[in-house]
């Protein structure tokens, strides 16, 4: 099995570089930054190659600018993937609610069933795992047909049920960022009323709003028993954007017990 290190030889000599290059660019980056632990010394990048010395992320980061490599893709050398962030940040179960950071990488992928039983009745409830013949990657952005990029995303906290039954407590939000102006109308029922995402320097939200003279009101849904919050607008508080999809745990026995 090939090392990190080795990668990065590899690297280096495809570029025909030698140490002294290496070294020589790396602190020109580092005056750059006029940071110098962006520097790559020959005897730490000779660890790095030989040893396995784990190099710093300044390091790292630079070594990746010389010689043209991905960033996320290197991380995944030194088994960091990038792409399991969501599901290892999942392990933890956050009560508040709050935006998430994760960047959506078009290039990720998703593993899906690309081959069914042919005599699989589409027009049944069934058990996917089951009839699925052969299983595949594709790149997220084909998912749904949706461009991942355009929107941001955020949780809503195992906690906040002040928007149940709408959206339950530890739903997935999917954020358009683009739309953070209120509709004060023209929606038929409250199930196609907008709902928006907020930021508070104290807590994130997700409700129905109305926006009176500055006064922007948080609205939740009557079955939550929740009180509308008012709070100045825009001093007080910011509109991330409209929340246009969602995904949910359908275990609802686990809600229920989260509830109580």
């Amino acid at each position: 099995m090939e090392f990190a290190g080795q990668r990065l030889r590899r690297a280096r000599e495809r570029l025909n570089l030698k140490f002294r290059d290496v070294e020589q660019a790396s602190q020109r980056i580092a005056e750059r930054h006029d940071n110098p632990e962006f520097a790559v010394l020959i005897s730490r990048l000779s660890d790095i190659e030989t040893h396995g010395t784990l190099p710093s992320i300044y390091r790292l980061y630079t070594l990746c600018c010389i010689y043209r490599l991905d960033l996320n893709e290197v991380l995944g050398w030194y088994g960091i993937g990038t792409e399991t962030m969501a599901a290892d940040a999942g392990l933890l179960s956050v009560e508040r609610t709050h935006v998430i950071g994760f960047s959506a990488d078009g290039g990720s992928e998703v593993t899906l069933p690309i081959s069914l039983n042919p005599g699989i009745d589409l027009s049944k409830t069934f058990f996917v795992s089951e009839v699925v013949q052969r299983w595949g990657k594709l790149p997220l952005a084909l998912v749904g047909g949706a461009d991942v990029k355009r929107y941001r995303y955020g949780f809503v906290g195992t906690e906040d049920w002040s928007m149940h039954p709408s959206i339950p407590a530890g739903a997935l939000l999917v954020i358009d960022d683009t739309k953070r102006k209120i509709q004060p109308s023209g929606w038929r029922s409250q199930a196609e009323r907008p709902i928006y995402f907020m930021e508070h320097r104290d807590a994130f939200y997700c409700r129905w709003c109305s926006l009176t003279d500055g006064l922007l009101s948080l609205i939740p849904d009557p079955s939550s028993e929740a009180p509308v919050l008012s709070f100045q607008y825009p001093d007080d508080i910011e509109i991330i954007g409209q929340v246009v999809g969602l995904a949910i745990s359908l275990d609802h026995e686990k809600q229920r017990r989260t509830r109580s």
